[in-house]
């Protein structure tokens, strides 16, 4: 955990990730599309996707690309929706897991306390692309929403690809396996997942 600490650090000290200011990851607030435009029924709620955006445009934005981790649904279900809020479509929708003291299939603590091992939820701004000792290829995540995440990066908090993220760990044991609170993805997602957000998109995590 050390290791990936001060990898942290030294990313966090590279001028990409100071020299832009949230703000510069937005669009409008206008052209945000809404609900039903998007066609999220039976993806996420609306409360969650309207929390997400309420949240964003507390802060002044509305990301070019948004994903949200619903976490009032099981972890059985594909709950983390990514959003193209210029396209108007979705992006990818996958498994996502919760941290291992929030909750078995369902996440219902939530924490933004160090070693808690709970989820935090909010609004997130993705950063840059790491490598994790442990996890592999990774994301950063700044916490945007203070005494609620915004411990993120004292926590090590990042999206990371595992395991026992996929269908054949539901298969076996009825629901994902969890993490220490990272929102982690399918190995085989999280290219894409990489892809769509890295350096500027928004995670909301919703509970």
């Amino acid at each position: 955990m050390r290791k990936l600490l001060i990898l942290v650090s030294l990313a966090v000290t590279a001028p990409a990730l100071h020299a832009v200011p949230v703000s510069s990851y937005s669009v409008s607030r206008a052209a945000a599309p809404g609900y039903d435009d998007l066609g999220l029924s039976g993806i996420v709620s609306r409360d969650a996707y309207d929390a997400a955006m309420k949240s964003a445009d507390a802060r002044g934005v509305t990301p070019h690309m948004l994903a949200i981790a619903d976490m009032t649904q099981p972890s059985t279900a594909q709950r983390l929706v990514i959003i193209d809020l210029d396209a108007k479509k979705i992006a990818l929708r996958t498994w996502v897991a919760h941290g291992q003291n929030s909750g078995e299939l369902n996440a219902t603590r939530f924490s933004n306390a160090d070693e808690s091992h709970e989820t935090s939820l909010g609004l997130y701004r993705v950063g840059a692309r790491i490598e994790s000792p442990k996890h592999g290829a990774a994301l950063l995540l700044d916490g945007l929403e203070k005494g609620v995440n915004d411990n993120a990066r004292s926590r090590e908090i990042i999206v990371h690809a595992a395991d026992y993220v996929s269908a054949g760990f539901i298969a076996a044991h009825g629901r994902l396996g969890r993490s220490w609170g990272c929102p982690a993805v399918s190995p085989a997602d999280m290219a894409r997942v990489s892809e769509l957000l890295a350096d500027g998109g928004f995670l909301y995590i919703n509970g």
